[in-house]
């Protein structure tokens, strides 16, 4: 092949979505990444049920040597997930009203309250004897921020709660229930802005 051919066929294939970490280091996927991103573009463009800003923060893919930059990822992904929860706000405002969307934002955020309003160290259930968690003082750190948040309306943004992260311990937090609530908050933020 020749330096033309070979030019010419390097610049006919697809230009990466998103930076690429060298070989060494691991990202996402980026078929993976995105195929996704085109189901969710298609879905926002075409107003199509089937996928919506829950749908997008629960995306996962893949870690592959050489894949997508995974911040870079997580941003965009932060941004579609922004764009489907105002199309869904306004889609509730258009047909039932905004006392509805307030009303609705106003009862997860109560509901959050309440579940944080347990004691330290038992908001939430506990892996086993032998099972690692989240750990406890590190969840209940951030379950005070998100209290003071919807309590006394100190900042925390979305993308704050987004990128929290705990270490691990034995006899921690249930994973599944943190994110779950976790994922709540999102919502009442996305809700309210």
């Amino acid at each position: 092949m020749t330096d033309s051919a070979r030019s010419e066929s390097a610049s006919a294939a697809p230009s990466p979505s998103f930076a690429v970490v060298s070989r060494r280091e691991k990202g996402y996927q980026r078929a993976a990444v995105d195929t996704f991103l085109a189901r969710a573009r298609r879905a926002f463009e075409e107003e199509a049920e089937g996928i919506d800003s829950s749908d997008i923060r629960g995306a996962s893919f893949p870690l592959v040597r050489g894949g997508y930059d995974i911040a870079a990822v997580d941003a965009a992904l932060a941004r579609v997930e922004e764009a489907f929860a105002q199309r869904e706000r306004a889609a509730v405002v258009a047909s039932d009203g905004a006392s509805a969307w307030v009303g609705r934002a106003r009862t997860d955020a109560q509901v959050i309250l309440d579940h944080l309003s347990r004691p330290q160290g038992h908001r939430f259930a506990r892996t086993g004897l032998l099972t690692f968690g989240y750990r406890v003082d590190e969840v209940d750190h951030v379950a005070k921020r998100i209290v003071r948040f919807l309590r006394d309306g100190d900042a925390l943004s979305a993308e704050q709660v987004r990128q929290t992260a705990f270490r691990m311990q034995r006899r921690g937090y249930r994973e599944e229930q943190v994110d779950a609530l976790l994922d709540a908050t999102i919502d009442v933020i996305l809700a309210i802005r």
